[in-house]
């Protein structure tokens, strides 16, 4: 299986996630790649049996939680006929982001499968639990 991950990232934590998620995805035999959506690998892109696309909870502390800078990721290359899961990192509360972050990567095409909310101070353990339930659904 080939993967990416296509990140927006504002203070590092998004990009540190796609680069662990990449990380261990290879550690369990997947071919995958972790790239800032302003620079996407469109070979690898291409190639990918599944896209993995992260960013990170904008707006309030309570209310108005959005995808970061979701314009970007709106814009983003088609995903016709792509598997996508998402993610998104976060200090205080989510809230409705992460269902606006999967309906923006539908959007573009992509049967999205999934997503999940890591905390920025659990990097570690969240990525762990994305790439589990990644493995869990799609073989590697």
């Amino acid at each position: 299986m080939h993967a990416i991950v296509i990140y927006e990232s504002l203070t590092g934590h998004t990009r540190t996630a796609a680069e662990l998620i990449a990380q261990r995805l290879g550690t369990e035999g997947v071919t995958a790649v972790a790239c800032p959506i302003t620079n996407i690998d469109y070979q690898a892109l291409s190639a990918a049996d599944l896209v993995i696309v992260g960013s990170w909870v904008d707006g309030l502390f309570v209310v108005g939680q959005r995808p970061g800078r979701v314009g970007r990721i709106a814009k983003m290359p088609a995903l016709a006929g792509k598997r996508a899961v998402v993610y998104l990192t976060y200090a205080l509360d989510p809230g409705k982001a992460l269902q606006k972050l999967s309906d923006t990567v539908s959007s573009r095409g992509a049967e999205v499968l999934g997503g999940i909310t890591i905390r920025r101070d659990r990097i570690e353990e969240g990525t762990a639990d994305l790439v589990d339930r990644i493995l869990g659904v799609v073989p590697a």
